[in-house]
């Protein structure tokens, strides 16, 4: 898909540098890319923070999909006056899993970056991720715990949770992560291709690092620093939540690769649109 840019007027002459200027988006005076990068923020009742978490993307951005989990409060409108572009999706299911494979099938970029909605995240790292991607890596992973990395929002029980589930995945698949259950990550479109996402809750991005692994995706992991939610309570459950990943680990082991493309859920599918796109 070409993103180049195109010049204003036609039948004009342009030199070698305004050719090859024409050609590519800039993100920094050093780097410049022409995939388009989709950026998908699954939101529910998140109106305080979304002017926060749009602030910090970056203004080179293809597009903005805002996955809504059925808001009760003015999220919608909220983000459609930050940016008039932004493409909002409403969700016909239930779970963080569900609303981003709904937003997954909505996008239009070469590149999708998944961004919390409670202002956890700097949106300004999305660079990293990016420049991750074109240099050569398949999948880019968020690590709180990777070099130049940190976090302002774990109990030491998540943490220690955090660290059992990612070893016991590094040890099953063969996965050299630092991190598990975070779910700021990168990946080119195509790796949609190769992987298969069938769960609807907390535990699709424990599901995600497990299949882009045993796809044989290459993975590089970006130090990334997680901040605490800005307004509004998590539905994070340590225990709850950490019984699911456990399991999405026990079955994944269990399943051969052969068999689970065999019985892939037609809803699950991220190349069939899943609600209404406006």
């Amino acid at each position: 898909m070409s993103s180049f840019l195109r010049p204003a007027v036609t039948g004009q002459e342009f030199t070698e540098p305004s050719r090859i200027a024409a050609q590519y988006r800039a993100i920094t005076s050093h780097l410049a890319i022409t995939p388009p990068v989709s950026v998908v923020i699954p939101a529910m009742n998140e109106a305080e923070n979304l002017p926060y978490v749009f602030k910090s993307l970056p203004e080179w951005i293809h597009e903005v999909v805002l996955v809504d989990g059925n808001s009760t409060d003015n999220t919608v409108e909220v983000a459609r006056e930050l940016r008039p572009d932004v493409k909002v999706v409403k969700q016909v299911g239930k779970g963080k899993g569900d609303a981003l494979i709904s937003g997954f099938a909505a996008c239009t970029g070469d590149i999708i970056v998944m961004v919390d909605a409670d202002g956890s995240a700097d949106g300004q790292e999305i660079v990293s991720y990016v420049s991750a991607l074109v240099g050569g890596a398949d999948f880019a992973k968020g690590s709180r715990f990777a070099n130049g990395g940190g976090t302002d929002d774990m109990t030491g029980i998540r943490r220690l949770g955090n660290w059992a589930l990612c070893a016991l995945v590094n040890r099953k698949f063969g996965a050299r992560y630092t991190d598990l259950c975070y779910g700021y990550n990168a990946f080119w479109r195509h790796c949609l291709d190769k992987i298969v996402l069938d769960c609807t809750g907390f535990e699709i991005e424990t599901l995600i690092n497990i299949r882009v692994v045993k796809a044989g995706l290459k993975v590089q992991e970006v130090p990334s620093h997680e901040y605490l939610r800005i307004h509004g309570v998590s539905n994070l459950n340590a225990v709850r939540d950490g019984i699911r990943v456990l399991k999405v680990i026990l079955r994944e082991k269990r399943v051969p690769k052969a068999a689970r493309a065999l019985r892939r859920p037609a809803g699950f599918s991220v190349n069939v649109p899943r609600g209404e796109v406006s």
